[in-house]
């Protein structure tokens, strides 16, 4: 069954983030080395209960924190987002060497994420 499996928090000045939530919950963040501006949040030990996630500059439409669910086909999904009048808001994309992502918005207008693991994505 997809779950959620990240959250990104969109972030006007991520420096300025990345202090917030450092100093507030002790969170660990780090540079990602991909192709884009991401820092990847540790929000606990491996082990414990709870999810990572990222802090990614703002970009519209993403303008709240945004949960990703992994699913194991994003066209599939996307389809079954629209057949129940959701909404595709940022197409299927590739993340290279993590897998394939899509925004999409429900009914109530909340922004989630899919992603499909493949590290071959480029």
């Amino acid at each position: 069954m997809p779950r959620v499996v990240h959250f990104e928090v969109p972030a006007d000045d991520p420096g300025r983030a990345i202090q917030f939530y450092s100093r507030v919950f002790g969170w660990s963040v780090n540079k990602w080395q991909g192709p884009m501006d991401y820092w990847l949040i540790q929000s606990g030990q491996a082990g414990e209960p709870g999810i990572d996630g990222a802090i990614a500059r703002r970009q519209e439409p993403v303008t709240s924190v945004v949960n990703t669910i992994d699913v194991p086909s994003v066209d599939e999904y996307v389809n079954r987002v629209v057949a129940n009048d959701g909404k595709v808001i940022v197409p299927k994309r590739a993340v290279p060497g993590v897998g394939y992502l899509a925004y999409c918005r429900d009914t109530e207008g909340n922004l989630f994420g899919l992603m499909q693991s493949d590290e071959s994505a480029a």
